[in-house]
C-alpha cells in the first residue's frame, strides 16, 4: 500500500509514531509504536499495538538518543506493517512554530528556523527537530512535513495576544501569546461539532486539555479566541514539572536570594514545578490516589481545580455564557473521574449539566461522549463532554485533506 503516513510525536524523553494507511473515508490506523525513558540507563522501553514483536525488539537498552529510538521503529514497522517505499509523507508535531501560519514542508531554511525556536519550548522543540534532521536521513524519498501547536491560535486577536511592555522590544524578540496544544484542539473541535450536529462557525466551547502539560482554550464561532499558554507552555496551568502562571518577581527574587543563574531558574519552573514540586511525583494520578492521606497531594489537587477554574469562569464571561460545550480531553481530563467531579460540580452554577452517575461510567469507544443529564425541558442545555483527542491521527488527517502535499490518487 502507497501513501502510508507516519505521524511523529517527540517528547523529551519519549517517542511516539503512528502508521496511517490512505482510505476514501480518511487516514485509516495501522499501528502505533512508542520508547519510553529514551536517554535513562538501562530503563528504556518499547511498546508496539502490533503483537508481533520479537525478543530482540523488545530489548532497547541500547537506545540512547530519539534518532536511535526512531530506527528502532522503523526496523519493527518495515518488517511487520509496511514498507521504506511505501511511506510517503512523515508528519511531526513541532509545538512552537513561531511566526509560521501554517504547516511547512521541512527544507533547509525552515528547519533552521525552527532550531532557532528551540529556547521558547525546550523539552519539546529540542528533540522534534533533532527527530527531524533524523527522520531526513532514515526516510529521505518521504516528505517531513511540521505540524504546529501554535497554529491553531492565529485567530487570537491583537488585545490579547499583546503583552502589555515595550512593544519594540517585544516585536523585535517576538515576545507575545503563541498558545500551544493547537493539534490536539483542531481534533476536538472537528469531532465535538460532529457530536453537537452544529456547524464549527456556529460553535463555542471551553476546552480543557490536561496532562502533565495542562492548557485551556476559549474557542468562539470555530476559532480560538483566547488560551491559557502563552509565549511558551510554561505560562497557565501548573503540571506535572512546570510552574504554570506565577508572579515574575517570585522569580526574579530567587535568582537574586539563591545566587543561581536564569538557566537554573528556567529548569526550575520547567522541570522542578508543578505537582513534583509540592508532592514529589509528576503522576497525577499519584496525586489523586494518595490525596485522601497525604495533605501535600490533597493541596496539589485543590491547587489543580482552582487554577482551571479560574480560566473556566474568565471564558465563560469572554464567550458571554453563550457555551456549547465543557470538553474534557488530555490523559488527565479523559481518565480522571475525581478531577472531572470536582470541575463539573462547580459548573453547575453557570448552567452546566453534569451526572456524576454518566461521569463514572466506563468509558466507551466513541471519541466523544456525554457526562451530561437530558435537559429538563427537553433542550440541548449547556454539555460536558469528554473527548478522547488523538494528534497521530490529526496530522495524518490534516495531511490528506491537503492538495498540496497529498496525491490524491494515492488513496
Amino acid at each position: 500500500m502507497s501513501g502510508i503516513i507516519l505521524s511523529v510525536n517527540a517528547g523529551s524523553s519519549s517517542l511516539k509514531v503512528s502508521l496511517f494507511g490512505p482510505t476514501a473515508d480518511g487516514p485509516r490506523h495501522l499501528a502505533t509504536c512508542t520508547v519510553e525513558s529514551i536517554g535513562a540507563d538501562g530503563t528504556a522501553s518499547f511498546n508496539s499495538t502490533v503483537k508481533d514483536i520479537s525478543d530482540q525488539e523488545k530489548d532497547v537498552k541500547d537506545v540512547k538518543d530519539h534518532d536511535g529510538a526512531l530506527q528502532h521503529i522503523l526496523k519493527h514497522l518495515f518488517r511487520t506493517t509496511t514498507s521504506e517505499e511505501d511511506v510517503t509523507h512523515v508528519c511531526h508535531r513541532v509545538v512552537h512554530g513561531g511566526n509560521f501560519k501554517k504547516r511547512v514542508l521541512i527544507d533547509d531554511q525552515s528547519l533552521h528556523h525552527l532550531e532557532a525556536l528551540i529556547e521558547l519550548a525546550p523539552l519539546h522543540n529540542a528533540p522534534s527537530t533533532a527527530l527531524i534532521r533524523s527522520t531526513l536521513k532514515q526516510l529521505p524519498k518521504a516528505k517531513s512535513i511540521a505540524y504546529f501547536d501554535t497554529t491553531f491560535h492565529n485567530s487570537i486577536p491583537p488585545h490579547i495576544y499583546t503583552l502589555p511592555i515595550d512593544q519594540e522590544l517585544a516585536k523585535k524578540y517576538g515576545l507575545r501569546k503563541h498558545g500551544f496544544h493547537g493539534i490536539s484542539y483542531s481534533f476536538i473541535l472537528r469531532n465535538v461539532t460532529q457530536f453537537l450536529k452544529k456547524p464549527a462557525f456556529t460553535t463555542n466551547l471551553i476546552v480543557l486539555h490536561l496532562g502533565s502539560g495542562a492548557s485551556v482554550c476559549c474557542i468562539k464561532n470555530g476559532q480560538s479566541l483566547d488560551t491559557s499558554m502563552s509565549l511558551t507552555p510554561l505560562a497557565g496551568l501548573p503540571g506535572g514539572t512546570r510552574s504554570g502562571d506565577i508572579d515574575p518577581t517570585a522569580i526574579l527574587h530567587l535568582i537574586k536570594a539563591w545566587s543561581t543563574t536564569v538557566e537554573d531558574a528556567e529548569t526550575m519552573l520547567n522541570k522542578k514545578s508543578g505537582w513534583k514540586a509540592l508532592t514529589t511525583t509528576s503522576s497525577f494520578g499519584d496525586v489523586v490516589s494518595n490525596q485522601a492521606k497525604d495533605a501535600n497531594a490533597k493541596l496539589a489537587f485543590d491547587l489543580f481545580v482552582d487554577r482551571i477554574l479560574n480560566f473556566v469562569g474568565a471564558y465563560y464571561l469572554k464567550l458571554e455564557g453563550n457555551v456549547d460545550a465543557l470538553v474534557f480531553a488530555g490523559g488527565i481530563g479523559e481518565k480522571s473521574v475525581e478531577l472531572r467531579t470536582a470541575i463539573g460540580e462547580r459548573c453547575r452554577i453557570l448552567g452546566f449539566l453534569y451526572s456524576e452517575e454518566l461521569n463514572r461510567e466506563k468509558p466507551s469507544q466513541d471519541v466523544v461522549r456525554s457526562i451530561s443529564p437530558d435537559s429538563p425541558g427537553g433542550g440541548i442545555g449547556k454539555r460536558i463532554l469528554v473527548c478522547q483527542t488523538d494528534e497521530q491521527f490529526e496530522m495524518a488527517y490534516q495531511c490528506t485533506e491537503d492538495s498540496e502535499l497529498y496525491d490524491c490518487g494515492e488513496l
